[in-house]
């Protein structure tokens, strides 16, 4: 930014006003606005001249911190609306009771269809204790609580019958006195953060009950022992086979589906490694008719997204010829402001999709978006609405965005506005180049006041002198006059 000149200094300006004060007494000459106008004479001109050039620099600053934020927004609200799902074709369910369905980020969905049949939902093992506790913080006991994870079959009650240890080691959890309530256990169960979970449920009568639940999936079943019981009260929190102070209330199993006719399992109700693309989040079972999965493509919000972009652009256009203007526009002369025209202008032709089937849209103005003779865009309703009846696809794919490809428009915006704020050869290094100006200015203008100050005070200097000298001269004068009157009238 503009460095403000160094004012004259405050010892500086009293000691000239001192003199100025004195000043005029003798000679009669007006020496205070004599000095001021040969000061003004002597740098005028070049203040002037930098002053100037400091205004075009602080414009030409501006101008360049405006494009690029201009730019830089654009791109910014454009990977926004490109990653937010709207303009991103949508899985359809018949059955949201069933399977409900949604789109990947930067998947292509168009075409989708699957058929999904749902079994058994996904779900984790649950126990609680069944003889209450007086109250959450009643003493139960010390000693330890081994919990192992592992595979477990069940009876319909349900009922362990069987449970196999998993490959991981048991965890072991101290009870130790003053934490030895129901609170304290499930707060040392949690604190293992082994895959299940405790907490403490009261009924309405006060009384307390543990309730412990584990991952959903197979594997995720688990057994909780007293390994040291010296009281013998930690036994009835015990859970897995024979345990008879605990109940089941579901238990550890995996998720199992048919997709196109292939019958799965997976650990979990939300999927996203069967379709491409599509993430699928089961809530409940099928019965004889499968759910069908189909995809939507949001061809209003598309087209509201095409027109937007038309319309933000011509905004940006509009400013950056202002500012390019060749007879006011502060960064008529900048290259790097030129760059952004061009780069701008060959928006509607550059190819936006590295592979297209042939005879497929692959730029902004095979879908519609034309340049006017003023170089602003225009959208061409129908050409837009036609691409989209025939090219869904490559118009979807051309207004969304993924971090690893270089496919899209908000890609291509991107890669414009990187280039605009370079500090390298974009704006950014215009930037820099006006900021070491307004520097070198600003050290000029200071040299001009320390100049100025200098001058101002040494002409001050000089006509107090001669205003002293003239003084005496016109006091010797009228002395002399005196004596010779004084003579004249005497003789």
């Amino acid at each position: 930014m503009t460095t403000t000149p160094t004012t004259t200094s405050s010892a500086t300006t009293s000691a000239a006003q001192a003199l100025f004060t004195s000043l005029s007494s003798g000679s009669g000459v007006d020496t205070n606005a004599l000095v001021t106008s040969l000061v003004q004479a002597q740098f005028a001109a070049k203040s002037d001249a930098l002053s100037k050039q400091s205004d075009t620099i602080t414009s030409q600053i501006s101008g360049a911190s405006t494009l690029m934020s201009n730019v830089s927004q654009f791109a910014a609200a454009l990977k926004t609306l490109a990653t937010g799902g709207t303009l991103q074709s949508q899985p359809v369910s018949s059955n949201t009771s069933a399977v409900t369905a949604t789109a990947i980020s930067g998947a292509k969905l168009s075409g989708l269809s699957s058929t999904i049949s749902v079994a058994q939902l996904a779900s984790g093992q649950t126990a609680r204790t069944t003889t209450p506790v007086a109250t959450r913080t009643t003493a139960l006991g010390t000693g330890q609580l081994t919990l192992t994870l592992g595979t477990a079959t069940y009876d319909s009650t349900p009922a362990m019958t069987g449970f196999t240890a998993g490959a991981g080691t048991p965890v072991t959890i101290d009870i130790v006195a003053g934490s030895e309530n129901l609170d304290g256990i499930a707060a040392a169960i949690n604190a293992k953060a082994a895959g299940v979970t405790a907490s403490v449920v009261t009924d309405a009568d006060g009384s307390a009950y543990l309730s412990l639940k584990g991952a959903s999936g197979t594997t995720q079943a688990f057994t909780l022992a007293a390994t040291t019981d010296p009281t013998g009260n930690l036994a009835q929190l015990n859970v897995g086979m024979g345990a008879s102070g605990t109940a089941l209330t579901t238990v550890a199993q995996n998720a199992r589906l048919t997709v196109d006719g292939v019958t799965v399992e997976r650990a979990s109700n939300t999927i996203d490694d069967l379709l491409s693309g599509v993430k699928l989040q089961l809530v409940g079972t099928t019965s004889t008719t499968p759910v069908s999965l189909t995809s939507t493509t949001p061809t209003d919000a598309m087209k509201g997204a095409v027109n937007d972009f038309v319309d933000t652009y011509n905004a940006m256009l509009k400013t950056l010829n202002e500012q390019i203007d060749p007879k006011t526009g502060p960064l008529r002369g900048d290259p790097a402001a030129q760059s952004l025209l061009r780069s701008l202008r060959t928006l509607t032709t550059t190819q936006l999709l590295g592979s297209a089937a042939p005879g497929t849209p692959t730029t902004l103005g095979e879908i519609g978006v034309k340049t006017n003779r003023d170089g602003t865009l225009a959208v061409d309703t129908n050409a837009l609405t036609h691409a989209l009846s025939v090219a869904p696809d490559s118009v979807e794919a051309m207004l969304s965005f993924s971090s690893n490809s270089t496919d899209g428009l908000t890609a291509a915006l991107n890669s414009i506005s990187l280039n605009a704020s370079s500090t390298l050869f974009g704006l950014g290094a215009s930037t820099k180049r006006y900021n070491e100006l307004a520097s070198s200015v600003a050290k000029q203008q200071d040299a001009i006041s320390v100049q100025s100050d200098a001058m101002t005070t040494r002409l001050t200097q000089q006509y107090a002198s001669m205003n002293a000298k003239v003084a005496a001269y016109k006091s010797t004068q009228a002395f002399l006059k005196n004596q010779i009157d004084a003579w004249n009238k005497n003789g």
